[in-house]
């Protein structure tokens, strides 16, 4: 069981750094470790019907597996240095870009071809937020969608798979420098390697934080992203998606002066749960295929809230008011902005009545019993703001799913090359507290790739 490089990971990063060892160096033994299924065995079992909420599966599919946690995401890649992490800071902006752009025609050649390039560059738009204090960020965004991102997924495993060693459903305990390497322990056996990568994600953050501590890898706390899922009719926001598809939007608040961006925009696209650590909060998903469309948008709004001394434990801050959240509502919590207005939880009638039919099935409820005062305020402030650019934001029967948390890794000490102060220990992804994106943390993987390959 011994690999001239072992993967820990084998979401984006670790698939691009898998891919571009091979293509660099097809003589190297790699070896990909993963805690979740194969790609065809990810299946979650909530199906709206018999089961409508999370059981709590041994590994949830939605966030680990071959593809990582955006196996199942509506496959947007933003080619910007504006969001999505701060791989920048660490091998220069213009390498961050050529390794996104270098990404995107891997992604084309592997099934995403015929996908739209968005593109902010032009558009008139900024100019509309500007003159609303509202700021438009630049991006170039590849919009895959959940069904093509699969294909492009699935095309890439049978790419790899006669070239690498996958060992699914095998979650790592611990990494162990030896000589020459290291030893890498598994439930069942261990493997050892002369370079490891570990691409672990979001979902891997706790035991991110263990191996740091264990290793004495420096690590520095980072931000956690406290907000809403919003859904509302397409027809609102079509003016901004039908060009942009993705509009990143980012308002200051005249109350706290606090920054409210949106994210993840799914122009038609459904509300799902997602599992982290137990924990159920909520996230979109948008189809290419039009025959999987809905008539509603959703995006997040999000609050971002650093800590100073002496608090250190932002995701753990995060992860008390979601589990709050799941408390009251036995999951996630639905609110009409209306009633949230009017200070009154939703209930089902209230529900039925309104003109706009929610995506997922969640408990009618009250965020105001969830959400702290500062960060509800700023959601709301933002929601009137955004209903300037793009009317009928603000209307009673706009849907707040609650809550939404972006969890972010304590970001680890590391050099240009992402190694750590181990000669061959690297840590990539958004596992590092780096990137926080599908487009960084696949452009991390083939960067520390390259690394490796000497070239």
């Amino acid at each position: 069981m011994n690999y001239d490089v072992l993967i820990i990971g084998a979401g984006p990063g670790g698939i691009f750094s898998a891919y571009e060892l091979i293509l660099r160096n097809p003589g190297l033994k790699i070896g990909v470790l993963e805690a979740g299924h194969a790609l065809h065995k990810r299946r979650c079992p909530i199906n709206g019907t018999t089961v409508k909420s999370c059981i709590g599966c041994k590994s949830c599919s939605i966030m680990s597996g071959f593809g990582g946690a955006g196996a199942f995401s509506d496959g947007k890649y933003n080619i910007t240095n504006d969001f999505g992490g701060t791989l920048y800071e660490y091998i220069g902006k213009a390498r961050a870009l050529e390794l996104m752009k270098y990404v995107d025609e891997i992604n084309m050649a592997f099934g995403g071809a015929g996908t739209k390039l968005y593109s902010t560059a032009g558009t008139q738009f900024k100019k509309l937020c500007i003159q609303n204090d509202l700021h438009l960020l630049d991006a170039s965004v590849r919009h895959l969608g959940t069904d093509i991102n699969y294909v492009v997924l699935e095309n890439l495993y049978n790419h790899l798979k006669d070239k690498v060693e996958f060992f699914f459903d095998t979650p790592v305990k611990a990494i162990c420098p030896v000589d020459g390497g290291y030893r890498v322990e598994t439930e069942k056996e261990s493997f050892t390697c002369t370079d490891c990568i570990v691409s672990v994600g979001r979902s891997g953050s706790k035991w991110m934080e263990q191996v740091c501590r264990e290793l004495d890898i420096p690590t520095k706390s980072n931000r956690v992203d406290i907000g809403v899922r919003v859904e509302l009719p397409a027809v609102v926001f079509s003016h901004l998606t039908d060009e942009l598809y993705e509009s990143k939007i980012v308002y200051r608040t005249k109350k706290y002066e606090d920054k409210v961006r949106t994210f993840c925009m799914n122009p038609k696209g459904a509300v799902v749960n997602e599992n982290t650590n137990g924990i159920i909060t909520v996230n979109g998903h948008s189809y290419e295929d039009p025959a999987r469309q809905t008539e509603n948008t959703n995006f997040a709004l999000l609050v971002a809230k650093h800590f100073s001394e002496p608090f250190k434990d932002s995701n753990g801050y995060g992860e008390s008011i979601a589990r709050l959240s799941n408390m009251l509502g036995g999951g996630v919590i639905v609110q009409r902005f209306g009633d949230l207005i009017r200070g009154r939880r939703s209930n089902a009638d209230r529900m039925r009545d309104s003109f706009l039919t929610p995506t997922l099935n969640a408990t009618p409820g009250d965020l105001s019993l969830v959400l702290p005062k500062r960060i509800l305020d700023g959601i709301i402030e933002m929601i009137y703001a955004l209903d300037k650019v793009a009317p009928g934001t603000a209307n009673d029967d706009t849907l707040l799913y609650g809550v939404e948390v972006k969890f972010y890794n304590m970001e680890v000490a590391v050099n240009e090359r992402l190694q750590t102060r181990y000669d061959g220990l690297y840590i990539i992804g958004d596992g590092s507290g780096i990137t926080h994106s599908l487009s960084h943390a696949s452009a991390s993987g083939v960067h520390v790739a390259r690394a490796i390959a000497g070239n």
